[in-house]
């Protein structure tokens, strides 16, 4: 029997977790079944239970890979990154994240061990706030507070001009270090 290649292996196990994310984001969490994401992923059943024994895995693999992707953005350039992050809650494509990202929000009252991945994924945008604002923690998570009302409103279709969102952060940004100070 020939060997699996770990970047098959990788590819599949993505292709089921993009699936659970567009049931969890189209349907709730505790509205989707491992037999949406089996459909939805066009895999079987048996190859889904062998990556994720269920939606509390895939949940937390979802916000694993985020925060991997966030972590990687934030070390090149914090105030870039940041500025990016709130950004790209804009982008069109990002209401599914945005409505997805809330329902892990919610899912974290209710689940210890999604409240310490939101925690700790939250950490690394703080962190980097705290960079920008010259170590301020309390005006780096005014930052991230901002960020999260943003990912809210666009999660409930409210209109709102991301781009000028990210130019009125920028331009209090200098505001707030000088108020800290």
């Amino acid at each position: 029997m020939p060997k699996v290649s770990e970047a098959y292996l990788e590819a599949r196990r993505r292709q089921i977790l993009e699936a659970a994310a567009r049931c969890f984001a189209r349907d709730g969490f505790h509205r989707t079944s491992m037999q949406d994401v089996v459909r939805e992923s066009g895999v079987s059943a048996g190859l889904v239970y062998r990556y994720f024994t269920g939606k509390d895995e895939m949940i937390a693999a979802i916000v694993a890979d985020w925060h991997e992707q966030r972590r990687t953005r934030l070390a090149e350039d914090p105030a870039a990154a940041f500025l990016g992050l709130l950004r790209s809650v804009g982008d069109p494509t990002a209401r599914d994240d945005a409505r997805l990202g809330v329902q892990v929000w919610a899912e974290a009252l209710r689940s210890p061990e999604i409240l310490a991945l939101v925690k700790a994924g939250i950490d690394g945008p703080r962190a980097a706030a705290a960079t920008v604002l010259n170590g301020d923690d309390t005006a780096a998570r005014v930052l991230v507070a901002i960020y999260q009302g943003l990912v809210l409103q666009t999660a409930w279709d409210e209109p709102v001009d991301h781009d000028a969102f990210a130019r009125t952060v920028e331009t209090l940004l200098p505001h707030l270090i000088r108020i800290r100070k």
